[in-house]
């Protein structure tokens, strides 16, 4: 009951989202997990029924392959019961035609689709049609397989997971993950990386990834954690996850090869001093050799995802005013408010240094 009743609060976004992501955090529980007719002829989507019955979740087993009962008089009624169903689906064909996602990696493919994360600057917002449902695929077997056919001959191909999901908040779930891990722990020549917000990385530390999997955080400023990242662990926490990882394994950890996604930087006021404690945090918890990446993005948005999360969190606080923004286009035409140039340079100018000379022997993939 305790975690259900977490969840109730959850329902209580206006008070409780920015204040979910401190001390307690608990895993998520959803509300109605509906399982399709086609997800349950798969011998994974079986097993994530076994794990739901064992945690005694509210089990829906609908008659045909339609999710239905998600709309609300309401977007925000809409949000709120979309965020608490997860559907156990299998994935359409269109998503084994799999596309290119630079500069994070050659390759995307999904385990799953939506978060039950309450971010207000969610990036899913206006990139998944419908609802914000949280999709779970059953035929993530024949997903794995299907990544085969785009290694490329003697050269090392890489694979994202975590575009449209972040897969470890739905392991205790699912235990697709550790499923993903392993299967590339036997790719010699495919290595997978994901990224997340969450901190329960206990079923991953002993499996055999063969050092093919790359464990990405995504870690901000304190500031911009407890007020805009509602339904997830704080800072600490990940980046205590994090080492974990990055252990060797003689030492109890996971010894994967590691990366931070600093995601969105945002010039909140006092931001400098803000990162630097960030800084400060991570070179201090990571104060052993490991293999460490650093991607940075700062916060961008479009007119569309504006609308969506104004209907989401219609009392947010995150800075989305036009008028300080300049803007973007892409290759068809879209629309991307980013900051200044200035503000980018200085920005990117500070970011560099402060990695370069706590983390020397770190990469910086890319800077956005």
């Amino acid at each position: 009951m305790e975690l259900l009743n977490v969840l109730e609060q959850i329902d209580e976004e206006a008070k409780v989202i920015d204040t979910v992501n401190r001390a307690g955090y608990k895993a998520w529980i959803p509300k109605r997990i509906v399982f399709t007719p086609d997800a349950l002829e798969e011998p994974y989507g079986q097993e994530i029924l076994k794990r739901a019955e064992s945690l005694n979740l509210n089990i829906d087993l609908v008659k045909n392959n339609r999710i239905t009962g998600l709309r609300g008089a309401t977007e925000r009624e809409t949000y709120k019961i979309a965020k608490n169903t997860l559907a156990i689906v299998n994935a359409p064909k269109s998503a084994f035609n799999l596309r290119p996602i630079p500069p994070s990696a050659d390759w995307q493919f999904h385990l799953a689709e939506g978060c039950p994360a309450h971010c207000q600057y969610c990036y899913l917002a206006g990139s998944l049609q419908g609802p914000p449902t949280i999709r779970v695929f059953a035929n993530l077997p024949s997903i794995l397989e299907n990544t085969i056919k785009y290694e490329r001959l003697n050269q090392l191909t890489t694979f994202e997971a975590s575009c449209y999901t972040d897969p470890l908040s739905l392991e205790h779930i699912t235990g697709g993950l550790a499923k993903t891990i392993e299967f590339f722990g036997s790719r010699p020549m495919s290595h997978l990386r994901f990224v997340t917000k969450f901190d329960a990385v206990a079923p991953l530390i002993n499996l055999e990834h063969g050092g093919r999997t790359r464990f990405r955080c995504s870690l901000n400023a304190d500031a911009v954690a407890r007020r805009l990242e509602g339904g997830t662990p704080g800072v600490s926490a990940r980046i205590m996850a994090l080492r974990q990882m990055a252990l060797p394994k003689a030492e109890g950890g996971g010894g994967y090869p590691i990366g931070v996604v600093s995601a969105p930087i945002m010039p909140i006021p006092d931001w400098e001093e803000a990162y630097i404690a960030l800084f400060e945090q991570l070179q201090q918890a990571l104060n052993f050799d490991t293999d460490l990446t650093f991607e940075l993005i700062t916060h961008r948005f479009t007119p569309g995802s504006k609308d969506i999360l104004m209907n989401w969190y219609p009392n947010t606080s995150l800075d989305m005013e036009e008028s300080t923004r300049t803007t973007k286009r892409n290759k068809f035409g879209g629309i991307k408010y980013v900051y200044t140039r200035e503000q980018m340079n200085y920005m990117k100018s500070f970011f560099e240094q402060e990695i370069r000379e706590r983390f020397p022997q770190s990469k910086i993939l890319y800077w956005t």
